[in-house]
Parts: C-alpha cells; sequence; structure tokens
C-alpha cells in the first residue's frame, strides 16, 4: 500500500491536476470571503466561483500531459478534449442552470406571499462567468508548469 502511495505521490501529472484543484478551491475560498465578508466553508468544495476549479484540474491535467508526453500523444488529445468539454459546461450549460435556479427561487418567494409553496431553494452558484473559468485555465496551467519545471 505504501508503495502504491508513493508512486501516485510522484505521478507529476496527477500531482499537477490535484494541486490546481486544491490551489483554486483555496482561492476560491478567499475570493468569497472578500465579497461577502464572511467564511463560507462550503466554498472550499462547491461548484461555481472564482477561479473555477474545474477548469483549472482539466487545464493543469491538459498542460501537464503535453509537458510529460507532448501535445502529438493520444493522452494529450483525450485530455484536451475532455478540458474543452468540462470548460463549456462550466461556462455554458451549469451557469444557465444556476440562472435558472435564481429566477426560480425568486418566483417561489413571490409566490408565497399569496399562496402556500413549499420553499426548496435551488443552488443558484452552479457555473461560470468566462472570466472564472480563464483564471482557472490561467491556474491550471501555471501549476503544471512549476510542476514540470521544478518537479
Amino acid at each position: 500500500m505504501a508503495e502504491l502511495i508513493a508512486a501516485v505521490g510522484r505521478n507529476i501529472v496527477l500531482m499537477s491536476a490535484l494541486t490546481a484543484w486544491f490551489s483554486a478551491q483555496v482561492l476560491k475560498t478567499i475570493t468569497s470571503y472578500w465579497k461577502h465578508r464572511e467564511f463560507r466553508a462550503e466554498r472550499l468544495v462547491g461548484a461555481g466561483g472564482m477561479p473555477s476549479s474545474h477548469t483549472s484540474l482539466v487545464v493543469a491535467l491538459t498542460s501537464a500531459v503535453a509537458f510529460h508526453d507532448g501535445v502529438a500523444s493520444p493522452l494529450f488529445a483525450v485530455s484536451s478534449v475532455l478540458a474543452g468539454i468540462v470548460m463549456y459546461d462550466a461556462a455554458g450549460v451549469r451557469r444557465a442552470a444556476g440562472k435558472q435556479a435564481k429566477v426560480i427561487n425568486k418566483l417561489v418567494r413571490e409566490m408565497r406571499v399569496e399562496h402556500t409553496v413549499k420553499d426548496n431553494r435551488l443552488k443558484e452558484l452552479l457555473g461560470h462567468t468566462p472570466l472564472e473559468v480563464l483564471a482557472g485555465a490561467l491556474l491550471g496551467f501555471v501549476v503544471a508548469y512549476l510542476f514540470n519545471r521544478f518537479f
């Protein structure tokens, strides 16, 4: 078991991706605190916010594969397609779902005045703005570059 853990720890591609994800989650928590002036522990693991941790993870993965195996490798192609899907989903589909949740939550609040409506608030912070995705991509690339350069 110790050998397995050591082998995983030496996997620069995996460590780049996980470090980028963790760094983004910490930065997301800090930017949320700065914006709202209160600590929200959910930001350490939650979706949405600045920067996109999903994007950081997949861009670090793709960049680390490029540094390790080259851009002509099949693994780079697979990770590039995965990164594209994740970033499109973050800035497109999940962002739209978050906007819809915001409207539905508002409708429920307004309807409760005249009608009895059970209030099940939907999560509104699901997706990302293009800037949040870009910031996540930059973070992911920088982390992968640093791992490639120093490890």
